[in-house]
């Protein structure tokens, strides 16, 4: 078995294209040698500001002999079709074909017979094809010949070993070899290659490289913890930033600097943001606090003879250049707030005027008029301050204006909270600016403060009733305006503060007081156009739920049988769904929904015969004194003591005890099931018997719609 070296080397690739650039050359080439017959036992791919490549090990020689029959006409049949036959499988004449037969004669079989191709031919036939084609997110045109030459950036060299040798073949002009560069500075070379374990010692010893991502990331968390650890600190670590930076150097050496304390009266994250975007820089602070340090970690590329200290203090100079910029933004900010109360017109809020939401749904300070009057409807829900909720809600938009933020996006909220702590709002207004937004992704935090959980909501929910009031939806992977993470992120905050939301009188009364118009026009052919779209945003949540709810191991079917007693509380749902899958995965659960399922289907076949609804009511008087067998009057009694039990339980939201008084239906029904018959000859019994099975179906129905349970 064979090794296959492949490295292009080029000018500086963008850090954020690298991991997934691996990732594409990887399965593009090896779909290539795959679909030509070849096989291996290992392969690593690796990628660096300058390079990108692969290597595969136990890779054969060549690939296998293919030996092909394809079944031709019959022996005898005219010379017109035995000619096509021949021309179609690639042979010259039936010497070359065998005779075969079955029960209908004798038939021509074609043989073909393919040898292997020499790996190497396959490889320098593949290579270019999957360059040509390679799905970089950018690319730029090189060369001076004219040609389309396109690559991420210009390419100036190209490896191909394969056993030891050079695969020869051409990639918009550059030819193959055996070459590789090391470090610019610190081991340019060219160093000639016999193979990847020379190749990786080689860049490591003599060209100072390191060329797996995956090292660099390693060594450059490794010594920046180290170099705070000896100055007493703590590293604020960033694995985004950490990936960015690895993608940056070959040779990461990490030094700590130190910028101007001055400028440690700015919010800690201007100065995190501004070290990470700008400059690449990890942020620093004092073991087991908040905030920051005036020092910084800064990874080199090389190792410098004074031990990084001039390195460090220029990095520091362009830092503090960065940061007086931030500080002029900070000051004019402050200058005008946030909204002014007294005169309104002149601050942020005013700006939002002009800013557009969505062409359909008005500007951003339109927003903010609906977001404001939906955060003071929490009151059903929990106790909180709702004029306090409104002074947030109608703030929480307004750093959009600031110069800030438009600086940095990533800090809108951030940025309100301290605008509006600098203008005299207390804790809970501010605290709420920067947490509306909250959660962002599967694994932020949730408001937990009522105020700030009040905004947080009603922005959410008026996002989503907004877009579906205009029949924006997400579709299959397209989700532009975020409304999954919107719809996830109030199901996060009710479950995880226990908060009950009415979701379907919410939806119905905000879409009344601010879309009705809209939802005219494009939620057509219901009888009423608001209570279909609360009907299709429920569903939404629903979906939305069982996505949530799936790492809990609660099947889809479960939340679906919840639901579709049409309760709209998310955390009752959740609660119930959770008792019922639980139930379901006892022995008695099972066993009641197998009895469930088989007292549903006769209800539902005699239906057909006897019209729907035919079985529906209470049991014959004098069927209940004197019922016929022990076992049917055994499961009268069962269902009348359960429903009595499961809607108690019910009432009181002991979701287990529902399922417990359930589960004593089991052997009853089962008995029933072994020793009666239902459809008796005597049709007073057989229309009785089959209420009784109607009613163990709604009965079960009060608690879950076990139809909807798959099983």
């Amino acid at each position: 078995m064979s090794e296959l070296l492949f490295e292009i080397f080029c000018e500086e690739i963008p850090a954020r294209m690298q991991p997934k650039a691996e990732a594409d050359l990887e399965r593009l080439l090896g779909e290539k040698l795959t679909a030509a017959g070849l096989a291996w036992s290992s392969l690593t791919t690796f990628a660096g500001p300058r390079r990108l490549g692969l290597a595969i090990d136990g890779l054969p020689v060549k690939t296998e002999d293919v030996r092909e029959e394809r079944k031709g006409p019959r022996v005898g049949a005219p010379d017109k079709a035995v000619e096509g036959f021949l021309r179609g499988a690639g042979v010259d004449s039936l010497d070359a074909c065998e005779k075969r037969e079955d029960k209908k004669g004798e038939f021509w079989v074609a043989i073909i017979e393919k040898p292997g191709r020499a790996t190497a031919e396959v490889i320098a036939e593949a290579i270019p094809e999957v360059m040509k084609a390679f799905p970089w997110p950018k690319s730029m045109k090189f060369g001076e010949d004219g040609k389309a030459q396109r690559w991420v950036r210009p390419i100036q060299r190209l490896l191909c070993l394969f056993d030891g040798q050079v695969v020869d073949f051409e990639v918009y002009g550059i030819a193959t070899g055996n070459l590789t560069e090391g470090h610019r500075r610190m081991g340019r070379g060219p160093f000639e290659i016999t193979d990847f374990a020379q190749y990786t010692k080689v860049l490591r010893e003599d060209g100072h490289v390191i060329q797996q991502r995956e090292e660099r990331e390693a060594i450059i968390l490794e010594g920046a913890r180290k170099v705070c650890a000896d100055a007493g600190l703590e590293l604020v670590e960033d694995p985004g930033l950490l990936t960015e930076v690895a993608g940056l150097v070959e040779w990461p050496v990490p030094l700590l600097g130190e910028m101007d304390p001055d400028f440690l009266d700015l919010p800690p994250e201007v100065i995190t943001l501004t070290m990470k975007t700008h400059q690449k820089y990890f942020a620093v602070k004092k073991p087991g606090e908040a905030g920051v340090t005036s020092k910084f970690v800064v990874i080199a590329n090389q190792v410098a003879p004074d031990g990084g200290q001039a390195i460090a203090a220029g990095n520091a100079r362009v830092l503090s250049a960065r940061l007086s910029d931030a500080r002029h933004f900070w000051d004019n900010d402050r200058k005008t707030p946030l909204y002014d109360w007294d005169r309104p017109g002149d601050d942020m809020f005013t700006q939002l005027e002009k800013v557009t939401f969505h062409q359909e749904l008005g500007t951003v300070a339109d927003k903010v008029d609906r977001v404001a009057n939906l955060s003071s409807k929490w009151g059903e829900c929990f106790t909180y301050d709702a004029a306090s909720a409104y002074r947030a809600a109608r703030l929480c938009k307004a750093d959009l204006a600031s110069q800030m933020v438009y600086e940095f996006p990533e800090l809108q909220g951030a940025m309100g909270r301290y605008y509006a702590l600098d203008q005299g709002e207390n804790a809970d207004v501010a605290n709420a600016i920067k947490d509306h937004y909250k959660p962002q992704g599967p694994t932020d935090e949730v408001p937990t403060s009522p105020v700030s959980m009040a905004v947080a909501l009603a922005d959410k929910l008026d996002t989503l009733i907004g877009f579906w009031s205009i029949n924006e939806k997400p579709t299959g992977s397209k989700d532009p305006f975020a409304l999954r993470r919107a719809a996830l992120g109030i199901i996060r905050i009710g479950l995880e503060n226990d908060v009950k939301l009415p979701l379907r009188k919410l939806i119905s009364d905000h879409s009344s007081d601010y879309f009705a118009n809209k939802i005219m026009e494009f939620v057509q052919g219901a009888e009423s156009p608001i209570e279909a779209l609360a009907d299709d945003l429920l569903a939404f949540f629903a979906d939305r739920l069982k996505v949530h709810l799936r790492d809990e191991g609660i099947r889809y079917d479960v939340i679906d049988a919840v639901f579709a007693l049409g309760d709209d509380d998310l955390v009752r749902v959740t609660a119930k769904a959770r008792a019922l899958q639980a139930f379901l995965d006892t022995e008695d659960g099972a066993a009641l929904l197998s009895g469930y399922n088989r007292a549903s289907n006769i209800v539902r076949a005699e239906e057909k015969k006897d019209g729907e609804g035919a079985f529906e009511g209470a049991l014959d008087a004098g069927y209940l004194a004197a019922a016929p067998e022990d076992q049917e009057r055994a499961l009268i009694a069962a269902v009348n003591t359960v429903k009595g039990e499961a809607q108690q339980a019910l009432v009181a939201e002991n979701f287990e005890a529902a399922m417990a008084a359930l589960a004593t239906l089991r052997a009853p029904i089962d008995a029933f099931f072994e020793h009666v018959t239902v459809n008796s000859e005597d049709a007073a019994l057989r229309r009785n018997r089959l209420f009784l099975l109607s009613q163990i179906r709604t009965a079960v129905r009060a608690v879950a719609d076990f139809d909807r349970i798959a099983g």
